[in-house]
């Protein structure tokens, strides 16, 4: 069964999760991608807002829990996203990608370190 598809890609916040001292105090910037699996038959044909997922109040779920306590692990992080949005809106499934592009790793050069998860409701 193929579902459709609802995504948010490229979101930014700066936020204050890590494991290490130095990213809990001066933080660093998160990228984070978004996909939600849904029926969008109904929102397609009726063209009503009421019918789909506001695009608004996903980007603003993410960026509360980005900017939101400390955490860790950007594995908790990812969970908390996913979690809450099988929460509150009426899916099928959420992928959630979050990119950490200032990791503090030393004598590193990479792009960025990332995790990413995939929840059923």
């Amino acid at each position: 069964m193929n579902l459709d598809k609802i995504q948010l890609r490229g979101m930014s916040f700066y936020g204050f999760h890590g494991a290490t001292k130095s990213e809990k105090e001066i933080g660093q910037r998160f990228i984070v991608d978004i996909e939600i699996e849904l029926n969008l038959r109904q929102a397609g044909t009726s063209d009503n807002l009421e019918d789909t997922v506001n695009y608004s109040e996903l980007y603003n779920l993410v960026e509360n829990i980005i900017k939101g306590p400390s955490r860790n692990l950007l594995e908790n992080v990812a969970e908390t996203i996913a979690t809450t949005i099988l929460t509150q809106f009426e899916i099928h499934s959420v992928q959630v990608k979050i990119k950490k592009p200032e990791v503090p790793i030393k004598n590193s050069v990479l792009k960025y370190a990332s995790v990413e998860i995939y929840r059923l409701k």
